[in-house]
């Protein structure tokens, strides 16, 4: 079966993540979110040849979605790859995206301002790095779907059956590398970032800022990646966004709330290790949902409240386990809030989504409860990341934060945020010569805060954590510096 004269498969990305079986070979198997291991083993139930000097199988791995410029550029520099099986748990659409690219090719596109490629009959945008006429229409992809769906395991001996000869391969490989993006951060302590934002897109977008100016970056997995560590997110008003909204940065409102069925559900396909869905309702031969709402039903003010997801006896020392670790309900100031805490997050793809299934978990909570009014989400994920290697996402936020100002499609983004500590009036006491800075909350005075100079009482607030907020301090700093310019002018003085 070997042909001497095809190009030995190369990988040019992701070396350590494929598995090559017959690197003279022309089939790729792309295992979407199943491990290869699991797809290798019903290969060899069904008698596929696997024989390094045989198979037809070239490659097999996995496609989450993060990695299609990846795949893209393997396949350039591979052209002996001429058909693609995939198959699997389609969890992110990548089945289709990848089959699409492949059949139907790509379309020019703007993404918020930024030329790419869209590919057709998706959602799905990929850079411009490369020439499609290369792939599209060359490769041959069939989609068998799960593995565990009836009918999967003839299909897949229909196509191995069906194959037709292995062919001499008579084009080029085409070198087509990924756009070059250095990593630069800004320096902060990178494990203390907090972010307060009313409702979930809001939040998500000054999640993307922080860990695109501050992340640290690192090599994680075998990739780049800009890291922060405990980012704390606090939205104060949990509550489905515009689906305009949602849609001009990627998201479908659709999707979010299939995945809030989703982890509502306690059901696990065979061929993944685990759901959320399955850790909140039967992993433990419990369900926690509804055991936190009886238990909230019948002792409001308790604090025992907590689902673990997290199994030590499973999760240490396999490849995929839970991101999502703990969820810990509270009745907090007479609302139901909700804390969760993720082991890793993915800023572009992960957060937003992850955040719209805890909005599912407190509403079926409060429900179950009796009718608890709802309240504030936090989310603290221990390790934030943006891929660096993922250029697309990389490319949509760095756009993003280019476009905040002036953009319409963020405009939500422009809307004045409150600083939760409270608000402050100034004014001069003429005949003491002080400046006075008065600090409130709902229309009630706190503290009063009182000095000759700007200094002296930035001094004070600074004491007392009066400010949590920059742009509220840089406002407080603006406006304390015109009362003192003031007293100076009235009271002649020209130094502190």
């Amino acid at each position: 079966m070997r042909n001497r004269q095809s190009l030995p498969f190369k990988p040019f990305y992701f070396s350590e993540r494929l598995h090559v079986i017959n690197m003279h070979s022309d089939v790729g198997v792309a295992t979407l979110w199943t491990p290869v291991q699991t797809v290798m083993d019903l290969l060899r139930r069904l008698r596929i040849d696997l024989d390094p000097a045989s198979s037809r199988i070239a490659v097999l791995a996995n496609l989450y979605g993060d990695g299609l410029p990846q795949l893209i550029r393997n396949l350039l520099w591979n052209p002996q790859i001429r058909h693609l099986l995939i198959l699997g748990q389609n969890l992110s659409g990548s089945a289709e995206e990848l089959a699409n690219l492949l059949t139907l090719g790509v379309e020019p596109a703007k993404r918020l301002g930024q030329s790419c490629f869209r590919i057709i009959g998706t959602e799905r945008y990929v850079d411009t790095s490369f020439d499609p006429q290369f792939i599209i229409g060359y490769i041959r992809p069939v989609v068998l779907g799960k593995l565990s769906a009836p009918g999967t395991a003839a299909a897949v001996r229909a196509f191995f059956k069906t194959l037709p000869p292995l062919e001499r391969t008579r084009r080029e490989r085409v070198h087509a590398p990924l756009p070059v993006y250095q990593p630069v951060y800004f320096p902060s302590e990178p494990r203390a970032h907090t972010i307060v934002r009313q409702r979930p897109l809001l939040a998500w977008e000054e999640v993307v800022r922080r860990v695109l100016r501050f992340g640290v970056p690192v090599r994680v997995d075998g990739g780049r990646r800009l890291e922060l560590q405990n980012l704390k997110v606090v939205v104060t008003e949990p509550v489905e966004d515009d689906s305009a909204a949602l849609h001009a940065v990627g998201f479908r409102l659709a999707d979010f709330r299939a995945y809030q069925a989703a982890i509502l559900s306690g059901e696990q396909p065979a061929e993944v290790c685990y759901t959320y869905g399955n850790r909140l309702r039967s992993h433990w031969h419990l369900d926690l949902i509804k055991t936190a709402a009886q238990r909230l039903a019948a002792e409001p003010t308790s604090r025992n409240v907590v689902l673990s997801l997290w199994d030590p006896a499973q999760d240490f020392g396999v490849a995929s386990t839970p991101c999502l670790l703990t969820v810990f309900l509270r009745l907090f100031q007479d609302v139901l809030t909700l804390t969760a805490t993720f082991r890793a997050h993915n800023v572009m793809s992960a957060w937003l989504c992850n955040l719209y299934g805890l909005m599912a978990i407190q509403s079926e909570v409060a429900r179950e409860a009796g009718g608890l009014p709802h309240g504030p989400i936090t989310v603290v994920s221990h390790s934030i990341t943006i891929d660096t290697d993922a250029t697309e996402r990389l490319d949509l936020a760095k756009q993003m934060m280019k476009n905040k100002r002036g953009n319409n499609i963020l405009e939500n983004s422009k809307k004045l945020q409150y600083d939760p500590n409270g608000y402050f009036t100034f004014t001069v006491d003429q005949k003491a010569g002080e400046v006075v800075a008065v600090h409130k909350a709902g229309g009630e005075t706190l503290t009063q805060y009182r000095g000759r100079t700007a200094v002296a009482i930035e001094g004070q607030i600074a004491r007392d954590g009066a400010i949590s907020d920059i742009g509220h301090a840089l406002y407080v700093g603006r406006q304390l510096a015109l009362m003192e310019r003031q007293v100076r002018r009235r009271h002649g003085r020209t130094g502190s």
